[in-house]
């Protein structure tokens, strides 16, 4: 009998059948049906295209459908809960990004970036300070120093408070030890509004992405006047980083990629893992998205883990300290 057994060993690991135990049972060939990837955001947004972009390059990688599914609602709360609640057998995982750092610092929900298996980092999409084309300010610099004279009367716009490009906002300020209250923040639902009401003089600056800002920039509505990046956009080369312009040390973007829920067995996340990593260098992904000027970067799961938690608590102290903290 042990010889039978044996021999059958050998033939299903020559024939490449994996065996995971999962839940205490065993999950032969995986992935042997499709996989649900969980988006937390609206369809048409950053995240979404950058998963259904993905998607198909790592169905051939992995030999199973792909279905990307949508599931907004609370700002990302309502998919990244649906996706740490997930049955960890490697056949729902979903896209998760650095909304994670806030929630439970805003009281929004307890869930951090230690509530998911990291697949790996897919990009980043970087901040930048942009102003109305024709505003007084060339640089970066002088916006500040109008700021510093102006206390109480210069608007920044970009998002929610306590949200995404605004603690990017407040990162560059505390890096510059100015005060953030110096500035008046106006209330954006999602960067590309905030460019927009630059762009009709309602709010002196914003502090959303290039990626957002992209089409008022072509347009000549808008001049971007530094990025919150450690190195330059290619596809704007002549726009400073913020270290450039005045030696902050302050990054800041809003970082995608993919993972699990907890407990995700290590031999399904090396798979993903590796799928993800070669539809990454794909040439169709890579397109893709330097065509809306995001920053496509891959990073395996430990390294990426060590940001988010860097992250974490950074974000943490700078909300904390503009008064925003609540959990």
């Amino acid at each position: 009998m042990s010889s039978l057994f044996s021999r059958r060993d050998a033939l299903r690991a020559s024939a490449g059948i994996a065996t995971f135990a999962i839940g205490g049972k065993a999950m032969a060939a995986w992935p042997d049906r499709p996989i649900t990837l969980i988006v937390p955001y609206p369809a048409g947004g950053g995240t979404d295209i950058v998963a259904r972009t993905l998607a198909p390059i790592m169905e051939r990688e992995l030999k199973a459908t792909i279905n990307v599914v949508n599931r907004a609602g609370g700002g990302g709360v309502t998919g990244h809960d649906a996706i740490a609640r997930a049955q960890p057998d490697g056949y729902t995982i979903g896209m998760i990004t650095n909304d994670l750092s806030f929630y439970t610092h805003l009281g929004q929900s307890k869930l951090t970036h230690r509530d998911f298996t990291k697949i790996g980092q897919t990009n980043e999409i970087l901040g930048s300070v942009t102003v109305k084309e024709g505003s007084p300010w060339n640089t970066v610099g002088e916006l500040l120093a109008a700021i510093k004279a102006q206390p109480g009367k210069l608007r920044g716009t970009g998002a929610a408070p306590g949200v995404n490009w605004h603690v990017g906002f407040l990162g560059m300020m505390d890096s510059l030890k100015m005060d953030p209250r110096s500035v008046v923040w106006v209330p954006a639902q999602g960067g590309t509004l905030g460019h927009q009401d630059v762009a009709a003089g309602g709010s002196e600056f914003s502090t959303s992405s290039l990626a957002e800002a992209r089409a008022l920039l072509e347009a000549k509505k808008v001049r971007t006047l530094c990025l919150m990046g450690d190195a330059r956009a290619e596809q704007f080369p002549g726009i400073p980083t913020l270290k450039e312009a005045t030696g902050s040390d302050w990054t800041f973007a809003v970082v995608h990629g993919m993972g699990g829920p907890k407990g995700l067995p290590a031999e399904v996340t090396a798979r993903l893992s590796d799928a993800l990593a070669k539809a990454h260098a794909n040439a169709d992904f890579q397109a893709a998205l330097k065509q809306r000027t995001i920053r496509a970067i891959n990073r395996k799961p430990d390294a990426w883990d060590a940001i988010l938690e860097t992250q974490l608590n950074t974000y943490g102290r700078l909300l904390r300290d503009a008064g925003l903290a609540r959990g």
